[in-house]
């Protein structure tokens, strides 16, 4: 019980040893997203559990740059946490803060005979701050016990050493920059909208924003986590910090947000182009259903409102954009 309250200010840590095994609903993962320094590979790693009709473990590999996911498949048994910091094994691959370590041999998990192999190191994570009254991206609702979905932005920026090999292309990563961030609960939202990107102009600024549609008590209510971080200022636009969503919309090629917080306004646009489909947990089954860009484009504006000055504005390239599942509870009418 100790260790499952220590865990709400440990958000990349492994949040439920105590359900591995049983036959519910319930999954955590892990999302890393790679860049290479030219940007002309990138890929997305899902590692993670499921606890449901179909207990397992597996690792996702999303490849941005052709848009194509492989899910492999491992036995409940061959997922390891540790208890006290962020270290997951799944069978020969190793996750952790300080990098991974990725031995799929293809035929044994996955029907493609995907093989990934190699090694990336991370420099030092930017990760949402975690205070007493407020652990992390979600603020006071980490403390809530039946929340169906948390989220955790582990790092919102960090450089790359090392390399992968997928099916034989070998892509070096070092000078690259990474993200990670995770998700854990019951299920994914029955709606949703997410965008991220770390490849402006200006090293460092890193965006990532999601909108959901939220269960609560007997109703449901519009839930966001939006963070930009600009010249080392995390700037964070939230449900629960009272901000102001004033526009959300998206078509099947553009998403337009604009928000504002006490001092500032952030008006976000991506466009939408083929991605891969990946697994995600919907009624105690993972469902390939999630379609994930990574070669979007997102346009950023940061304002401030005292004198309507403008403190950025740039492009990040190599997005990730999500719109999944019915959306009429979130997008403006």
């Amino acid at each position: 019980m100790l260790r499952r309250i220590q865990n709400i200010w440990n958000p990349a840590h492994f949040h439920f040893h105590h359900q591995l095994g049983r036959s519910r609903g319930y999954f955590e993962g892990w999302y890393f997203k790679l860049v290479d320094p030219e940007g002309g590979q990138s890929y997305a790693l899902i590692p993670g559990v499921f606890m449901g009709e179909d207990p397992h473990a597996f690792i996702q590999v999303l490849d941005g740059r052709v848009g194509s996911a492989v899910y492999h498949r491992f036995s409940i048994e061959a997922f390891e946490a540790a208890r006290d910091r962020f270290s997951v094994s799944i069978g020969a691959n190793h996750f952790s803060d300080s990098g991974i370590l990725l031995e799929i041999q293809g035929g044994d998990t996955s029907p493609s005979g995907q093989e990934v192999k190699g090694q990336i190191e991370f420099g030092p994570w930017s990760p949402w701050p975690v205070t007493p009254l407020s652990p992390g991206i979600m603020g006071p609702y980490s403390f809530v016990p039946f929340m169906e979905c948390n989220h955790g932005i582990l790092s919102l920026d960090h450089g790359l050493q090392g390399h992968l090999n997928v099916d034989g292309l070998q892509t070096d990563f070092s000078g690259g920059r990474g993200y990670v961030e995770k998700d854990w609960g019951r299920s994914f939202p029955a709606g949703y909208v997410w965008t991220q990107s770390n490849h402006f102009e200006t090293p460092g600024v890193s965006l990532s924003a999601a909108v959901a549609r939220i269960p609560w008590l007997t109703g449901a209510f519009r839930g966001f986590i939006i963070g930009f971080l600009h010249e080392g200022t995390l700037h964070r636009f939230t449900t629960y910090t009272k901000s102001v969503l004033e526009k959300l919309e998206m078509t099947s090629s553009h998403l337009h947000l604009r928000i504002r917080n006490r001092d500032h306004r952030l008006e976000v646009m991506a466009n939408k182009s083929e991605g891969g489909l990946l697994h995600a947990p919907y009624e105690k089954q993972m469902i390939e259903r999630v379609a994930e860009t990574m070669t979007s484009e997102v346009h950023v504006r940061l304002d401030q409102l005292a004198g309507e000055r403008s403190l950025f504005e740039g492009v990040g390239r190599h997005a990730c954009l999500e719109a999944q599942g019915d959306l009429s509870g979130i997008l403006d009418e």
